[in-house]
Formats: C-alpha cells, sequence, structure tokens
C-alpha cells in the first residue's frame, strides 16, 4: 500500500473521457450482444490503460477515470439501502442544455451495506507503486442530502424522514461506515466531489431559495453539518479532500458565483484536508475569500479549464497562482484543473489527446512554480 497523501503540486480531480471501447462496450450490453462478464472485462481493460495513460504523464495520483460509473454522484447513492432509480429522460437544467440524469430517490432508510465502489477501489490499488498513490472520489454527504430534499424528491422523503435532521443523521452514520469500508480496503486518500456550494452561491441561487421560502443560512448551516458527521471518527492516516464547484455537463454549468458567501461555512469550519476549488474563469469570482481557508487546510486552485480544448497562458496562469498566494501561503497551494473531463458518461467537448494536453500543461506550470 502505498502512503503517498494527495494532494500533488500537480493533481487532478478524477474523471477522464470515456474510450470508444468502452462507449461501444456499455451500448452493447444495455442492447444484449455481450454479457455482463464481457462488459467488466472491457472495462478492467480501460481502468488499466488510463491508469497507464496517468503515470505516463508522471502524476503521483491516479483514479479509475470513474469509467465504472454513469453519473459522478448517483451511482454511488445507489449503493445504499433505501435508494431507488429509474431512467425517465428527466434532468437538471444547466446553463446551455438538459443534464439527463436518473431519477433517484428514497423507498426507505438509508443504511450502509457493502458498497460496490470499494471493490472498485480495490482493482485500482494494483497499479500503486513507490511513485503514485490510489485515490477515490465519491459524492459529498452533502450531495445525498440535497438529492434528497429537491422539490421533486421532497414527498418521497418525508415518508421516511419527518425532519431534515433526522435525514442528515442517517447520512452522516451511513457515511461514516462506507469511509471504514474504504479505509480497510486500503484507501489512505478519499476525495469528497461537492457541488452543493456551488449551487449557493450568486445572486440566481439566492432568488431560487427565497422563491421556496427557504433561508439559504439554514440550508449552509445543514450542509456543513452532514459533511462534518460523516467525517466524524475519521482515521488520522486518511487524507480526505473536497472538490467543489458549480456543475460540470458536456462543457456546460449549473451556476455562477463566487465564494464569498459559503468561505465562513467550507473553507473555515469543513474538517478536510484540502480543497480542490473550481477557479478557471470570472463564474468563480476573486481569491479573497481563500483568507478564510483554515490553517489546517491546503488549497487545490482549479486554474485550467476541463470544458473547453484551447489551452491556457502559462504565464496568466502562473500569476494567478502568485495572485492566490497574497490569500494562502504559497506552500500550502496546488495546481490541478476546475474539475473532471466526463462528470458523467457524456464527457465534456474535447478530445481526449486535448484532455491530456491539458494535464501536461498542469505538470509544466506547477514545476516552473514550485519546482520538480
Amino acid at each position: 500500500m502505498s502512503k503517498l497523501q494527495t494532494p500533488f503540486r500537480y493533481d487532478f480531480v478524477g474523471s477522464f473521457l470515456r474510450p470508444e471501447a468502452l462507449k461501444k462496450a456499455k451500448t452493447d450490453f444495455k442492447e444484449g450482444l455481450i454479457s455482463k462478464e464481457e462488459l467488466d472485462r472491457v472495462v478492467d481493460q480501460e481502468v488499466t490503460k488510463v491508469v497507464a495513460k496517468q503515470k505516463e504523464l508522471g502524476f503521483h495520483v491516479i483514479t479509475d477515470g470513474e469509467f465504472r460509473r454513469t453519473f459522478w454522484h448517483l451511482d454511488f447513492m445507489w449503493g445504499f439501502e433505501g435508494v431507488e432509480h429509474e431512467s425517465t429522460g428527466n434532468g437538471v437544467k444547466f446553463d446551455a442544455e438538459l443534464a439527463i440524469l436518473d431519477d433517484t430517490y428514497l423507498v426507505g432508510k438509508i443504511k450502509a451495506k457493502a458498497h460496490p465502489f470499494v471493490e472498485y477501489f480495490k482493482f485500482l490499488t494494483q497499479f500503486e507503486d513507490e511513485n503514485t498513490v490510489a485515490k477515490y472520489t465519491i459524492p459529498a454527504p452533502a450531495q445525498m442530502f440535497q438529492q434528497l430534499i429537491v422539490p421533486a424528491n421532497y414527498e418521497s422523503t418525508r415518508k421516511f424522514y419527518a425532519t431534515n435532521e433526522e435525514l442528515i443523521q442517517d447520512i452522516g452514520l451511513a457515511y461514516q461506515e462506507v469511509i471504514k469500508q474504504f479505509y480497510e480496503a486500503g484507501c489512505r486518500n478519499l476525495q469528497l466531489d461537492d457541488c452543493t456550494w456551488g449551487a449557493i452561491v450568486g445572486e440566481a441561487a439566492k432568488h431560487r431559495y427565497k422563491s421556496l421560502g427557504i433561508d439559504l443560512e439554514d440550508v449552509k448551516k445543514q450542509l456543513l453539518t452532514v459533511n462534518n458527521l460523516a467525517l466524524e471518527g475519521k482515521p488520522s492516516d486518511m487524507v480526505i479532500t473536497s472538490h467543489i464547484c458549480r456543475g460540470n455537463y458536456h462543457s456546460t454549468f449549473f451556476t455562477s458565483g463566487p465564494y464569498d458567501t459559503v468561505a465562513d461555512y467550507v473553507f473555515a469550519k469543513e474538517n478536510v484536508d484540502a480543497l480542490l476549488l473550481e477557479y478557471d474563469d470570472e463564474r468563480s469570482g476573486g481569491f479573497s475569500p481563500l483568507q478564510k481557508v483554515s490553517e489546517d487546510k491546503k488549497v487545490v486552485l482549479g486554474l485550467i479549464t476541463t470544458k473547453t480544448p484551447k489551452l491556457e497562458d502559462k504565464e496568466r496562469i502562473i500569476a494567478r497562482i502568485h495572485e492566490a498566494a497574497k490569500y494562502v501561503p504559497l506552500d500550502r497551494l496546488y495546481l490541478s484543473p476546475q474539475c473532471g473531463f466526463a462528470s458523467c458518461e457524456i464527457g465534456n467537448k474535447l478530445t481526449e489527446e486535448e484532455q491530456w494536453a491539458k494535464l501536461k500543461l498542469v505538470k509544466e506550470i506547477a514545476e516552473e512554480v514550485w519546482g520538480k
């Protein structure tokens, strides 16, 4: 088991564009042309290849590219008792298009069971070596909480939980159990992907919650509570980080707004070891909220976009890193893309080669700023 710890000076969020062989195999399986065993064989092969590519580029962290899931968040939720899903063609309106997502809702109380993602992690660990460590990405507890209280799910959730507090308690305890499962499987680097904080920033979010009659400050307290409850009892030698963005689906986004209104909560009080923050364009605002980051956290600046193929200007990115260093010391700063390249199977609008070029740029800039 590798003892390396994330984040690294040059890092990445976790998901990668699905190769054509993987897409074809999944389509063939849905159409009954190949067996589940044949599909799994192709998935294993493609995961092996994408890990090899990460190593070839010189990265010290490896992931399975999220190749085993359809959605970055929902597939994980299906691994708990009490959660059901179905494909109905419904979705969530993003800026430029509708993100088609499975309806995911409660049919009973939430409880942990042997989670399939832990088995996926075990497959990944065989590729660890003295230079690389595996990390696994899962949606944050707050993401599951938010999924179950959206208007479409409100009534079904209330059949099993009379209050949000009861729901938070069961989500937090179920996550504690799954985190324990990951730890026992050898996972020492776990990343919580969290769009909830990004969903409540900006004027649009303020108006949306006001129209629902919900106090936004209460929402922030609940998000912080459920995330920190899940982290209670975390082993001291396990690094758990949080990646925060504003939505990433087929190169479009869900919301915009600076971190100012949530910094007092997630930056100051969430008990994670590092924050991977979306900062690739003006939608994220300035760096001044970083002054609220507690001194025990590292900050990974997501300054390279995964939404477009155009490579960023190196000198401009370096200047932005030093601008951020006015608020968080340079030795606690790191660099990555702002999000994954394929949060859902559909992926963003760039090619695999353009994807790898982005990672090469991240490494090149980091080595220039912090040294090799």
